[in-house]
């Protein structure tokens, strides 16, 4: 049960209009009338490898109005991937696009939106949360580059929780971890807002209390949709706030040392609340009474760990002569946190998750 916040309040909230459409099948059914809403005739389906057939399937539903299947998304979204699917939407003279699948697709997708001004449909069959944002992000030469932009926010989320039944559990366990990592770190971002705290604490209920089932069933539609749910709601907190350094830290393994994105969410979470639990309590409150528990960071460690998500850095492949300079580099950066981001004390998070220890929270 949620409380009314203490103290005075003083805050700012502001989010984009965004088109939401929730129902089993709505991936085929509702998404040809969404592109027909926004009067668009010529548009591009963008989709990643492992996510074709789906793609395909809008494709179909959508029938003349499009104009092809690109399937070029690739993790973190490099910048030639990007290039790419801009020439192929400008070739097919495009005018929107499609994105189907999970992360990678919608980064793709909005790549394209970032660089023709096209309109961006997201159909997420994942939990990642990306499509109600208006943040991107491009990786080139080794570093990812993230920003907020309005035009990259989709005009219209088509979440269909039949496209999720397929996911496997491994990557339902991450992907839906990723998404509890949006809501938490909203809670203690410096834009953060009452109506922010409700939605991240529905959402990590949901969420959480989703995953068991999806790993106990994965053809559950109803713990499928739960889970969905959830996501919609951490993702739009991820969209009303400023990223902190658990996203911070996440960029740069994924970015700069390649480590899968969802994984990198699962392994850190746990230890960047704890890092951060000190500076933050009233965030910590909200997350425990939304888990249930006296120990968040602890909890969170022992629900991904007990569905067999990956415990340790090392196991996602960082080196530990990695460590160091993803420390450096994460700390050579300004972002807000609750507590001082400092080369030691990042360094000292990082070891921590790539040793697997156990989530502490430290003195500040």
């Amino acid at each position: 049960m949620t409380t009314p916040p203490s103290g005075p309040l003083d805050f700012t909230y502001e989010t984009r209009p965004a088109r939401v459409v929730f129902r089993p099948g709505a991936s085929v059914t509702a998404t040809p009338g969404e592109v027909a809403r926004l009067a668009l005739h010529r548009v591009l389906v963008v989709c990643g490898g492992r996510g074709t057939e789906a793609a395909q399937a809008v494709a179909d539903a959508l029938g003349d109005s499009c104009v092809g299947v690109h399937n070029g998304a690739r993790m973190h979204v490099p910048v030639e991937a990007a290039d790419e699917a801009v020439e192929v939407a400008r070739a097919a003279g495009a005018d929107g696009c499609v994105a189907v699948g999970g992360g990678s697709a919608i980064g793709l997708g909005k790549a394209v939106a970032l660089r023709t001004g096209l309109p961006l449909i997201a159909v997420p069959s994942t939990y990642s949360g990306s499509e109600m944002t208006s943040v991107w992000g491009l990786t080139e030469r080794g570093v990812k580059r993230t920003g907020r932009d309005s035009s990259v926010q989709p005009r219209c989320v088509v979440y269909d929780p039949d496209l999720t039944l397929g996911l496997p559990v491994p990557l339902s366990v991450t992907s839906g971890v990723n998404a509890l990592a949006h809501a938490a770190e909203a809670l203690y971002a410096p834009d953060a807002s009452p109506l922010v705290s409700l939605m991240a604490e529905e959402g990590v209920r949901a969420m959480a209390g989703a995953l068991p089932d999806v790993a106990a069933d994965p053809g559950d539609p109803r713990a499928r949709a739960r889970a969905l749910y959830g996501a919609w709601l951490c993702g739009s907190c991820l969209g009303a706030t400023t990223m902190g350094l658990h996203h911070k830290l996440c960029h740069v393994l994924g970015g700069t040392f390649g480590l899968p994105h969802a994984e990198t969410h699962t392994v850190v979470l746990p230890y960047t609340l704890a890092h951060n639990a000190p500076a933050a309590p009233e965030a910590m409150a909200v997350l425990a009474r939304a888990l249930d528990t006296a120990d968040a960071p602890r909890a969170l460690q022992e629900l991904a760990g007990g569905l067999g998500a990956p415990r340790t850095l090392a196991e996602l492949g960082l080196k530990e002569a990695d460590l160091a300079p993803a420390a450096a580099q994460v700390a050579a950066e300004s972002y807000p946190n609750p507590r001082e981001v400092t080369a030691n004390g990042v360094l000292g998070l990082l070891t921590a998750a790539y040793e697997g220890w156990e989530a502490r929270v430290e003195n500040a």
